[in-house]
């Protein structure tokens, strides 16, 4: 199983071509890339990792999480595979990793792809995710889990996967990394906060969001779009916060157009 710096990683596409970081949500996994890999690797030396806490990678976390916690591990990861620069394509979290290495190592940054991220929690986002804990901590994990689709996809296309989301559920469970490091990075999140440094990210941010995102307003985009000087934003309309995994040919085809011009 590749590792570096106790994180899990897999790599697609040639090894000679530019590198791109995948870094996913709160969930944490590569394999939440799966509908997008295939597109992205024609092109790119695709790197998907597990975050730290989640998945595959170490497991131990240390008693307070931060956000720059994970902007550490994206330069820990491309420091072991000897990657001076990378694209960077993060979902939440990892969008807001993101957003925290281009003020921490701009240098490392060849441009940032951040779908539905945020320079500071929103009241909605905040309100969401006082009821997934409640339903983590009272409820238990499967209920958290059950749950979870609401947030992420949009109503219709719950409907027309059902029978894959409760397929999924069960391998869910047993990867599930634990509820104090659910909270722990919950906490992450919910802290971030660099409203007032926007206008010091110099690197080039492509912003997407989903229109029906039940998690994150789209206004958060256009909030960063507004604050950071060379950004762009583009919205899904009728897609939500996983819009990669419902419209994975759109959103393959956004960011290839991003990258190629």
């Amino acid at each position: 199983m590749p590792e570096a710096a106790g994180l899990y990683f897999e790599q697609h596409g040639r090894s000679d071509a530019p590198p791109l970081i995948l870094s996913s949500g709160l969930g944490g996994s590569a394999s939440y890339w799966a509908p997008n890999i295939p597109a992205l690797a024609e092109h790119f030396r695709v790197i998907a990792y597990d975050h730290r806490g989640t998945g595959r990678s170490d497991r131990a976390l240390p008693d307070v999480v931060k956000v720059d916690d994970f902007a550490d591990d994206i330069l820990l990861l491309m420091n072991a595979l000897h990657i001076r620069t990378a694209h960077l394509v993060g979902h939440a979290a990892g969008g807001v990793a993101g957003l925290n290495l281009a003020l921490k190592a701009p240098e490392r940054l060849k441009s940032l792809v951040a779908i539905n991220s945020w320079s500071k929690a929103d009241p909605h986002f905040l309100r969401c995710f006082e009821a997934r804990l409640n339903l983590l901590r009272h409820a238990g994990v499967e209920a958290f889990l059950r749950a979870q689709p609401i947030f992420l996809y949009p109503p219709d296309w719950i409907s027309e996967h059902t029978t894959e989301l409760d397929t999924e559920l069960p391998h869910q469970l047993a990867d599930f990394p634990g509820v104090e490091t659910m909270e722990k990075r919950i906490a992450a999140l919910a802290a971030f906060d660099i409203d007032d440094r926007l206008d010091e990210i110099s690197s080039n941010v492509f912003l997407i969001s989903g229109g029906l995102d039940m998690l994150v307003p789209p206004r958060c985009s256009g909030r960063l779009a507004n604050g950071i000087a060379h950004a762009w934003h583009q919205q899904l309309s009728f897609e939500g916060h996983a819009l990669n995994v419902t419209a994975p040919d759109d959103f393959d085809e956004m960011v290839m157009n991003y990258f190629g011009g």
